[in-house]
């Protein structure tokens, strides 16, 4: 199976399997962002995770659930966001659209509040690293190590199609789990240790001969990318639309709706779809329903009841 089949096939899987929020290709370094992709992730729900569904389907921006902002009194937003730029204007805009914070104006300043208080909704984050066919692991062994090393997520599984055997094993971390899914089972060869995630952690860097750079991230940086993690998992989950040309349909893997090409016939990526392939011809996409699909399938809420309140005469920070 192609490694993005493949990909889908684990995220349908666990949602099926599992409850929580499972999602895909999201950032797992701290001292370097971007350095680390985690295929897929799940994060399971805390006690407050109703709490955190009822405000929004989408991700709350990060900026906003820092900013120096609660329930009580509103608070002047230069005096509760560090810096300014476009960057921090666009992030609490969106923040009020998505009705997480309620914005008022006194004496030409702007005034911030959170319309309800932000909880701690997850617990355990497990990550996956796809390698379908261990026969072309790539840098298999430096990225297990490098998330095993950092400690962001509590657990980090190796989900792959191929017979695993001692050599597999000995070359990777032993608290790394590993999952076999193959003729439509998922067997577990060994359960992941679980990992010191409110520690320090070691992010790995460049690596040089006899020489590997190495980060110290403190409690809470790691503490602070978790939840940014969580955050993004919840607002994107892993489905995605048809592509839009006239060979797109919607196929199905472990029960759930992915993307397919009737040209290929195959699971393809929408992202790859465009005037350099061969059968591509420009179509409305197929009908589709992902965040419906997604509402059904999972504790996760298309249409919440919201905490957003009417108010006239806002101006926008733009």
């Amino acid at each position: 199976m192609r490694e993005f089949a493949f990909e889908l096939s684990v995220c349908a899987r666990l949602e099926r399997e599992t409850a929580g929020i499972v999602s895909r290709q999201l950032g797992g370094a701290v001292a370097a962002p971007g350095s680390r992709i985690l295929d897929v992730v799940h994060v399971e729900p805390g006690p407050d995770f109703d709490e955190r569904a009822a405000i929004t389907p989408e991700t709350i921006p990060a900026l906003a659930i820092e900013a120096d902002v609660g329930t009580g009194r509103a608070r002047y937003w230069r005096e509760a966001v560090a810096g300014g730029g476009e960057y921090v204007r666009e992030a609490l805009e969106r923040a009020v659209e998505i009705g997480f914070l309620e914005r008022t104006r006194r004496g030409g300043r702007e005034y911030l509040r959170q319309t309800t208080r932000y909880t701690d909704w997850f617990s355990t984050i497990t990550a996956i690293e796809n390698k379908p066919d261990l026969a072309s692991p790539g840098d298999l062994e430096r990225q297990l190590r490098f998330d095993v090393s950092l400690g962001l997520v509590d657990r980090v599984v190796l989900a792959t199609g191929s017979y695993v055997t001692r050599a597999h094993l000995n070359r990777i971390p032993e608290s790394v789990g590993v999952w076999r899914l193959h003729d439509g089972e998922r067997e577990v060869i060994r359960e992941a240790t679980p990992l010191d995630s409110t520690g320090w952690g070691l992010e790995l860097g460049e690596s040089r001969p006899l020489r590997t750079d190495v980060s110290p991230v403190p409690p809470a940086e790691k503490a602070r990318k978790r939840r940014r993690i969580a955050e993004r998992a919840y607002g994107k989950g892993w489905r995605l639309d048809p592509p839009a040309c006239a060979h797109g349909d919607v196929g199905e893997v472990e029960g759930a709706s992915v993307p397919y090409c009737s040209y290929y016939d195959r699971v393809v990526d929408p992202g790859e779809c465009g005037p350099s392939c061969p059968g591509h011809e420009p179509a409305d996409p197929p009908e589709a329903e992902p965040a419906a699909e997604r509402d059904r399938r999972t504790p996760w809420v298309t249409d919440p009841e919201g905490t957003k309140r009417r108010q006239a005469g806002l101006d926008s920070f733009r």
